[in-house]
């Protein structure tokens, strides 16, 4: 999503057969501890003490050797409609944290970061997406200017990445953003005039060649970034599941789509050229374009200059994603619409990344707002089951649907972040329940593979 203000592994290893077990007794020990807390019946002192020992439990049973099973399976490759690691199907469930680099930036702010990923490590999530960009501006900005970068930012990734190393959990980095939220493409445009360039929209950032060169200088610059903590470059960093093009591009200008394919094929290859170990992906949403025309009628009414069919047939990329938005894009809809909306664009697209590329699909942002009519946590619990049924369905049958990260998960005490889709695991036991069940039977299932 990232527009945050406009709204509004424990994979199974071959050496530890017995892994999933570990995760039925993390379930039950995480959905009690939540929701002993929820139910007040502990005073403050009580309260810290049990989630230190949940954490504790979790050091000891879900990432003891994380670092090591990760290493062993070495980088996430996608072969046909799976992934696989280490010579074995890869499924995850897990969540977005945009947040994690700007917290991580700041030793002040870093226990938020390990308290995140520690709840990741304890659900069983283990897959993360975040972002790899902070462009212009004064808070914390990753990007100060163009090839110009602040260093205790890019700690802040590091550390993000050595910490999701720990735990074994993987990270899809998202490079640049489509919003103007964080810098975006509408930062880029205005660095470019900034130079004297003409430029008529920020829809020039996929066309104007100065801009290509600001987007590729930065995608080598993160691409061939050492960690200070691990010592290891980005580009050979196995926690690295994906880069991730750009979040949710759009270009209205031209919505048959052929501006944005041009743009992805130069980009894809770039990045390619640089890093062959880890997969792409485009950061799409799903929509569908002019190369199929029939699948337009899975759209919600209108198209944004993306091809869902054409855009993931480009060879360079390697696994397709959708997000959604429901009570955004059917706005005037009832709870029930969108949920039928939400079960046919996952259908829609389960069976293209299937039958027509071939290729992995994941469902990388959906969510339910605390924001829409009708909300209620129960409603957002049954969207969040409904999602994963489908997902689990996919995965029994030998589908290419590896997986769903939820929008989105905070930490306490960022209430000043809040989106409405914000997710904080210690106040939200239900919620908590039902990923870590999904989890669960995602690990249940590799271990019978």
């Amino acid at each position: 999503m990232y527009n945050i203000y406009a709204a509004d592994p424990q994979f199974r290893s071959p050496q530890r057969l017995h892994r999933p077990r570990y995760s039925i007794v993390l379930v039950a020990i995480y959905s009690f501890g939540l929701v002993y807390l929820d139910m007040g019946r502990i005073n403050t002192e009580h309260r810290l003490l049990l989630i230190a020992s949940c954490l504790a439990v979790l050091a000891l049973a879900a990432g003891e050797d994380g670092e090591a099973r990760m290493a062993a399976g070495g980088f996430v490759r996608a072969n046909g409609t799976r992934f696989m690691v280490g010579g074995r199907p890869f499924y995850s469930n897990g969540f977005n944290a945009y947040w994690l680099m700007y917290m991580g930036s700041d030793a002040a702010d870093r226990s938020k970061v390990i308290a995140t990923l520690d709840q990741a490590s304890l659900l069983g999530a283990t897959l993360v997406r975040t972002m790899a960009f902070n462009d212009g501006g004064s808070n914390r900005p990753l990007q100060i200017s163009p090839g110009v970068y602040n260093e205790d930012t890019f700690k802040g990734l590091d550390f993000v990445i050595a910490e999701a190393k720990k735990r074994g959990i993987y990270l899809i980095l998202s490079l640049v953003n489509n919003w103007s939220d964080l810098g975006g493409k509408r930062q880029y445009v205005q660095w470019a005039r900034d130079q004297g360039h003409y430029l008529s929209s920020d829809e020039d950032f996929f066309t104007d060649g100065l801009i290509q060169r600001f987007y590729m200088n930065h995608v080598k610059r993160v691409l061939t970034r050492v960690n200070n903590f691990t010592g290891v470059a980005y580009k050979d960093e196995p926690t690295i599941f994906a880069w991730e093009l750009m979040n949710e591009p759009r270009l209205l200008s031209d919505l048959s789509g052929k501006t944005l394919q041009g743009w992805i094929t130069l980009m894809s290859a770039y990045v390619k050229s640089i890093d062959p170990n880890h997969m792409v992906e485009i950061g799409l949403e799903g929509f569908y374009g002019d190369s199929v025309p029939d699948r337009k009628k899975f759209n919600p009414g209108y198209t944004v200059g993306t091809d869902f069919i054409s855009n993931n047939r480009i060879p360079t990329i390697d696994f397709a994603t959708i997000h959604s938005y429901p009570e955004q894009w059917v706005s005037r809809s009832s709870n029930e619409t969108r949920v039928e909306f939400m079960k046919k664009w996952m259908a829609s697209h389960i069976e293209d990344a299937a039958n027509e590329l071939r290729k992995p699909l994941l469902v990388s942002e959906f969510g339910w707002s605390a924001r829409s009519n009708g909300y209620t946590v129960e409603a957002r619990d049954d969207y969040f089951r409904m999602v994963y049924d489908a997902i689990y369905v996919s995965v029994q049958e030998g589908g290419p649907c590896a997986g769903g990260l939820f929008w989105q998960v905070m930490a306490p005490g960022m209430e000043g972040w809040a989106d409405g889709y914000e997710v904080v695991l210690e106040r939200s036991p239900t919620t908590a329940t039902i990923i870590s069940q999904e989890c669960a039977k995602i690990h249940n299932f590799m271990s019978a593979v």
